[in-house]
């Protein structure tokens, strides 16, 4: 039963820790493009801040992914 529970927690902790990066991910390119769109001699700034910002954006996945595998294991 505690293996159980802990499965399921650790798939929550996944679950809800993975929708935020992703959500935050789309709207960011999302944003980009249409930067881009509408100003195409702006494409290296835009393009280096966004591949920034989605390396901090997709840090918050792993650190869910951290928390899940420490609920599941410890």
């Amino acid at each position: 039963m505690e293996g159980d529970v802990a499965s399921l927690g650790a798939g929550i902790a996944m679950g809800v820790g993975a929708v935020g990066p992703g959500i935050g991910i789309g709207v960011l390119a999302s944003g980009a493009l249409q930067s881009i769109g509408r100003n195409p001699d702006a494409v290296g700034l835009i393009q280096q801040n966004m591949i920034l910002a989605i390396a901090f954006t997709e840090a918050i996945a792993i650190y869910a992914l951290v928390m899940a595998i420490i609920i599941k294991f410890v």
